[in-house]
């Protein structure tokens, strides 16, 4: 029942998103084929990539890549990070650069190392690759982190790449890669560790930089035409939140009428609206006087009939 009082503007706001997405996707195929791109702006940690691997083959020394501490199993944030690194891995493999890739979650390690294998073979390095350079190498936050670091002080990395969750230990590796003279990129979707990485590494993907970062590598049109589809849905929804405040100001704060006091004729506050009375809170909110939540009766339950969730999942 609700959708029929205001589920519809749900509806059309997610076709107007999904619209957007679409109709960026097929710009961005059009611009392809005419040999051009969609307007990213500049990202100066993924401009440096090729400046990091360049150093690290002059050096001779290794690039060393850790894609964030995921939990039991492989997500989302960890396959951005794979995908950054296995573009680092392209352009280390040909200039011959030694890699070193440090996983947290065997999943991870899984999907990493055939990643890598397939970045090699496409580039028809394939004997080049070494399995061992995907390392996996603890999954306990410190002993990792230990590891970790005594990997980029024996190997003496040139470049460094932490991409993904990091926690605790986001600043021992930034200052261990310092130490060494690591040019170093980095960026975790745990906002509160982004400051460590600022303060202690060269280049910093904040935000939404790092979701952006496969788009702005690959240039695959599907992958830009999303990402500028998304940018617009954004600012569909600040204008929407910008209405709905002024529209709330407007209804409820600026209701007067004329009328006298004093012997004078002056502006008179009248009953102001509640903002749950507004235009933009009754699209995105039922009106509970309304005859079709009213046809909807539920039937109170005892309290002793009442089922509660158990910690398992299963009722009692």
């Amino acid at each position: 029942m609700q959708y029929l009082d205001t589920g519809w503007f749900g509806m059309l706001l997610t076709l107007i998103m999904v619209s957007f997405i679409f109709t960026n996707i097929m710009r961005a195929h059009s611009s392809h084929r005419k040999g051009s791109s969609l307007f990213i702006r500049r990202i100066a940690g993924l401009n440096a990539i090729d400046e990091a691997v360049g150093r690290a083959t002059e050096m001779g020394r290794p690039v060393l890549m850790v894609p964030g501490l995921s939990d039991t199993t492989i997500n989302a944030k960890s396959l951005q990070a794979l995908n950054i690194f296995s573009y680092v891995a392209r352009t280390a493999a040909k200039f011959s650069n030694p890699i070193l890739v440090c996983c947290y979650n065997a999943s991870v390690y899984t999907v990493a190392q055939e990643m890598i294998r397939e970045v090699y073979q496409q580039e028809g390095l394939g004997d080049r690759f070494d399995p061992d350079s995907i390392q996996y190498v603890s999954d306990r936050q410190f002993a990792f982190a230990a590891g970790v670091s005594g990997m980029i002080l024996r190997e003496r990395a040139a470049a460094t790449f932490f991409m993904g969750e990091f926690y605790a230990e986001s600043l021992i590796f930034a200052e261990t890669a310092n130490s060494v003279g690591a040019i170093q990129v980095a960026s975790s979707t745990e906002f509160n560790q982004t400051p460590f990485f600022i303060a202690a590494c060269d280049y910093v993907l904040i935000g939404d930089e790092f979701y952006a970062a496969s788009a702005y590598l690959t240039r695959a049109p599907v992958l830009v035409g999303s990402l500028v589809g998304q940018d617009w849905c954004k600012v569909a929804l600040m204008l929407l939140v910008l209405f709905g405040a002024l529209d709330v100001t407007a209804e409820v704060q600026l209701q007067t009428t004329r009328g006298r006091k004093d012997g004078k004729e002056v502006d008179v506050p009248i009953h102001r609206k509640r903002p749950a009375d507004s235009i933009s809170m009754r699209m995105l909110n039922p009106d509970p006087d309304t005859e079709v939540v009213k046809a909807v009766k539920r039937e109170k339950l005892p309290p002793d009939q009442i089922s509660i969730p158990s910690p398992g999942g299963g009722g009692n």
